[in-house]
């Protein structure tokens, strides 16, 4: 092996003779006993104040040119298939935007990926089949252009569907961006919303370890694949969770970062180099880092830098200026790139300004890339990532590198021309004008030759499956023991913690059952499955647990079924999708329940609650210590008042607010039938309670009702005067039935008391039913389930909540004609004290409750307002005090 020269070098003689030394040492001792040597030379310079980085390498190519494997394909193919998939996804934004609508799209960031797409296409991407479960890949989503228009020469895709890209509502058209949802045949994953993807992708492959370690899946050799773009790296969820890679050791993750230099407005480190910065912490966080800077046509000018020069003006430009070469052109790159150096710019002369120009970058070259692909795919212990470097607009002509080639629609006539004649499309100037799609004929051998590849790689990407099998769900009185009441005060998260206890012990579906919890099962009551279930570990227990001679002892297990992921919200909402989307990703259904503080959930990780929708992802999340007023103590940033209005925008999530144990019970199992027996594409959100107070059994016929959104729980007494009709929901409902009796007692207002379970489900029933109404007028209406419910009843309806008035002002437009409707609510922000002072703070206690109901009726004039004024005085209420929202 050659020794290195390094540029500047003030004693080359000495450092020759180190190198060599060195070299000599690789050959004897061999490339172990080197490490060690390097180890102990670090730790010894350390002594010295000397300290050194150890987790970049240099601005170079990480496999060498005679490592790399041999490219296993046709080359010209290749290129030739590349270039008619790089005209069609051109022509695809074109032709969406050759009209008045604006529909948008991108071209640049997949003309500077194709290269990246089309050797794992031809060469790794691996298609399920009946004995092999398939590779997951997410990918960009700017990209998606490329990967419809590979499809279409594949024939998966017609051109009707192409000249309907972004034309989705009449049901003819392609998404703008890979959505399931959408498109529920072909795309996997959810992945425009910048930083999803990345973290989805780790939980993805932890997940996928998870379920081959409980041997509910094979062990197959399996990859996820996640292509990202550079800039989207600071997205915290990007790179928050790559240690958790690394130390589960996750050698079936490989993300590939399309380095192109350029976020949406400009650099994305213009004076510095985000491939260096990427590969320090992605090293650092236990992965294996492979760069791919430099095409094949710069080996031959690294093999002529005798004296370090080259690799010394590689290592001293930033980004801005890699950029600004590739912009200006050839005579620009020998001036300022090349020019520096004497030395530099005679390594040059032999190559024209257009020569420069034609230097490649690593991620457009296929032979690079292949090298890359086949070492990750090899490379075993450790997750891959790999930084290929390219051209942001590569072969767009005047989009090429420009800081607004994000936005690039279409190009000018001149850019067309150069980019047919750069990929050799068989059009006439006239023709070029229309930018038409191009499909060769299909027995050409472009065409055969797609097929071929594919073939021997499973079948055709992307693709989804849905055709999971149905489970087997109980009956509901397998909750017996919950549906007979509590005498015992307990809290809704215990209650819920029973309902589990009893899920994982059914036969049919218990192993499917998978508890997840961030870092606060204790806090939830949940240590009890610590040794019951295991917390799932890749490596097992390896030390013995301080509370070892405990009976809820902290029990790590490599067949654990808990899922434990630390103090991260996004992380174990990832893992939530991962195992609430194994029906499709390993036809698995999985029944995943995270528990979370509900503070720190819809408002936390609502992004991947949106994601969750959009990938169908089933399962159960559960608000814990919900309310406004429930979290005694805790103060502003934990108390939770709007996670129901933030659940009703997810249109597939079904949220519940029960307050008794039974109401709980039967929801869940609702959505055990809905989900896993008939496969509805919902998910579940339920707010559970930290208050502790007795539970009574469940009376009889209110299932329905429970299920539905509202039921009576109390009618109002047999007897003479004025009635009300008061709706309370979660721990409130407590306090409305506090309420009935005190308008009973001591005004003789008799009140009918009705369990709100879900506003929102109430709300999205009745706008179903508006809807239906309005569209057949000639057809008998129908009537939503909350007018039906209160049509009948007398008097003024009040309702209460622990979250904002809005979530009970939902249905305001649905309750009878004339009826007064009054919402109590907790608007503004959280206070620390008692639960008791809380309510009077925002006023939902039974006593502004029963206040409420004799304001309506005094509205009415059917009490005198003397009587709220006696009231107010009854319960010593400061009619003064500021409200809540006043800040």
């Amino acid at each position: 092996m050659r020794v290195e020269k390094i540029y500047n070098d003030t004693d080359p003689l000495e450092t020759q003779e180190w190198l060599e030394a060195f070299e000599s040492m690789v050959n004897e001792g061999g490339t172990e006993r080197a490490k060690f040597i390097l180890q102990a030379l670090t730790a010894h310079a350390h002594r010295f104040g000397v300290q050194l980085s150890r987790l970049n390498t240099p601005y170079l190519n990480t496999i060498p040119p005679h490592e790399e494997p041999m490219l296993a394909g046709d080359p010209y193919m290749e290129r030739r298939i590349r270039s008619l998939i790089r005209w069609n996804a051109l022509a695809i934004v074109m032709r969406a935007n050759d009209n008045d609508d604006e529909l948008g799209g991108h071209i640049a960031t997949f003309a500077s990926s194709a290269t990246l797409y089309d050797i794992g296409f031809n060469h790794f991407f691996r298609a399920p089949n009946a004995s092999f479960g398939g590779d997951l890949i997410y990918y960009q989503g700017h990209s998606a252009p490329g990967i419809y228009a590979r499809s279409f020469l594949e024939g998966r895709i017609s051109e009707a569907q192409l000249e309907n890209f972004r034309r989705e509502v009449d049901g003819k058209g392609l998404s703008s961006y890979p959505h399931p949802w959408l498109m529920p045949d072909y795309w996997q994953f959810p992945t425009v919303s910048m930083g999803l993807g990345p973290i989805m992708a780790i939980y993805q492959a932890h997940v996928m370890k998870y379920l081959s370690n409980r041997e509910l899946t094979l062990d197959q050799p399996r990859k996820v694949w996640a292509f990202l773009g550079d800039g989207e790296m600071d997205e915290p969820e990007s790179l928050g969770a790559i240690a958790l890679a690394g130390r589960e050791k996750l050698d079936n993750l490989i993300f590939v970062i399309n380095c192109n230099l350029q976020r949406l407005d400009g650099p994305v480190r213009g004076n510095g180099k985000i491939i260096q910065e990427l590969e320090s912490v992605f090293r650092g966080a236990g992965w294996n880092v492979i760069k791919v800077v430099w095409g094949r046509k710069w080996d031959p000018l690294l093999a002529q830098d005798k004296s370090g020069v080259l690799k010394q003006r590689m290592e001293e430009c930033v980004d801005g200026e890699y950029q600004a070469f590739k912009t200006h052109g050839g005579d620009y790159t020998r001036q300022h790139f090349f020019g520096k150096y004497p030395e530099l710019k005679a390594m040059v002369e032999h190559l024209s300004d257009e020569g420069i120009y034609q230097l490649n970058r690593g991620g457009h070259d296929p032979y690079k890339v292949y090298a890359a692909y086949a070492k990750a795919m090899a490379h075993k212990g450790q997750p891959t990532v790999i930084l290929a470097k390219t051209v942001k607009g590569y072969g767009t002509g005047a989009g090429e590198a420009v800081n607004k080639t994000h936005q690039l629609k279409k190009l000018d006539i001149d850019s067309l021309k150069a980019f047919r004649d750069r990929f050799d499309m068989p059009f006439t100037d006239e023709e070029l004008a229309k930018v038409p799609f191009y499909k060769p004929a299909d027995n050409s051998p472009e065409l055969r030759y797609m097929h071929e590849r594919r073939k021997k790689l499973g079948g055709y990407l992307p693709t989804r499956q849905n055709s999971p099998q149905s489970l087997v769900i109980p009956e509901l009185d397998v909750f017996a023991p919950v549906l007979q009441g509590s005498e015992r005060a307990i809290s809704t998260t215990m209650a819920f913690v029973r309902l589990l206890n009893i899920l994982i012990k059914q036969a049919d579906i218990g192993e499917r059952v998978v508890p997840i919890v961030p870092d606060e099962a204790r806090t939830f009551g949940m240590e009890g499955m610590f040794r019951q279930m295991g917390i799932y570990s890749h490596v097992g227990q390896l030390y013995t647990p301080e509370d070892s001679n405990q009976m809820m002892y902290y029990k790590e297990d490599k067949k654990g079924r808990m899922l434990e992921e630390g103090i991260n919200e996004a992380g174990a909402m990832s893992a939530w999708i991962a195992v609430g989307t194994s029906y499709c990703m390993h036809n698995l259904p999985m029944i995943p329940f995270y528990i979370f503080y509900s503070m720190f959930g819809f408002q936390r990780i609502g992004d991947l609650a949106w994601a969750a929708g959009d990938i169908q992802a089933q399962g159960f999340l559960l608000g814990a210590t919900s309310g406004r007023t429930t979290l005694n103590g805790e103060g502003l940033q934990h108390q939770d008042g709007h996670s129901h209005l933030l659940a009703s925008t997810i249109p597939n999530c079904v949220a519940y607010d029960p307050c008794y144990a039974y109401e709980l019970a039967v929801i869940i199992h609702h959505g055990l039938q809905r989900m896993y027996a008939q496969g509805e594409r919902v998910f579940y959100y339920l707010t559970t309670m930290n208050e502790n107070y007795s539970h009574p059994p469940m009376p009889a016929g209110v299932e329905e009702g429970i299920r539905r959104g509202m039921y009576l729980l109390k009618p109002a007494p047999q007897g003479h005067g004025h009635e009300v009709q008061l709706l309370g929901s979660g721990v409130i409902l407590r306090e409305v039935e506090a309420a009935a009796e005190l308008l009973l007692n001591v005004y003789g207002i008799r009140a009918a008391v009705w369990s709100v379970t879900s506003f929102n489900e109430l709300r999205k029933e009745a706008l179903a039913c508006e809807h239906w109404n309005h569209l057949h007028p000639l057809e008998t209406p129908k009537v939503a389930w909350v007018t039906q419910q209160l049509r009948a009843v007398k008097g003024a309806i009040v309702a209460a909540s622990d979250y904002m008035r809005i979530v009970s002002e939902q249905i305001r437009a649905f309750l009878p004609q004339g009826l007064p409707y009054i919402t109590l609510g907790t608007d503004g922000f959280g206070r620390s004290d008692s639960r008791d002072k809380l309510r009077e703070h925002f006023q939902v206690n039974r006593y502004f409750i029963a206040i409420a109901a004799l304001n309506a009726l005094a509205e009415d004039g059917v009490i005198g307002r003397s009587v709220v004024q006696d009231a107010l005085e009854r319960f010593a209420i400061d009619a003064e005090k500021p409200f809540s929202l006043s800040v």
